[in-house]
């Protein structure tokens, strides 16, 4: 029997400002952004990190000061292209066996105006709760209201 592989998640933005200024927000600025309540994390959401570089950690940090490691920075190109290691599992813990990704484009599409998208794959990696973890994803909740709080941030910038 073959597995047919889920669809990415998709979500996409336009932004007034540079992909320059766009990817530094998404990127450097996303603990200015990034909301509290989305966190696997114990305690408060203090703020989230994107070390900038392949390699680098991608993680959130509580008011007590613990952290809780989300990922890892896969491609880390400005102004064009960030690739995060999604390592979040289906039970919304970190789990290093697991790798999503979480893919952003950051592309000029007129003067001072950029298209951000963001695709969310290889979910099958998920395992058997995917279809729950996909539906939190693709929810108004996920995705969606993660990229227009960030677009939110870059406007205002």
């Amino acid at each position: 029997m073959r597995t047919i592989k889920p669809a990415p998640v998709r979500r996409s933005v336009e932004v007034q400002a540079s992909p320059e200024r766009a990817f530094e927000v998404f990127a450097s600025g996303i603990g200015r952004w990034w909301p509290p309540s989305h966190t696997i994390g114990k305690g408060k959401l203090k703020t989230v990190v994107i070390e900038p570089q392949v390699g680098g950690r991608w993680y959130g940090e509580d008011e007590d000061g613990a952290t809780t490691e989300w990922g890892q920075v896969l491609a880390f190109e400005p102004p064009s292209r960030l690739l995060l290691a999604w390592q979040i599992s289906s039970d919304w813990r970190f789990d290093a066996q697991i790798v999503t990704e979480v893919e952003l484009r950051f592309t000029p599409i007129a003067a001072g105006i950029t298209r951000v998208e963001l695709e969310h794959r290889n979910l099958e990696r998920l395992g058997p709760k995917l279809e729950e973890a996909r539906a939190a994803l693709e929810s108004p909740n996920g995705w969606g209201a993660i990229m227009k709080l960030y677009a939110i941030t870059a406007e205002a910038a």
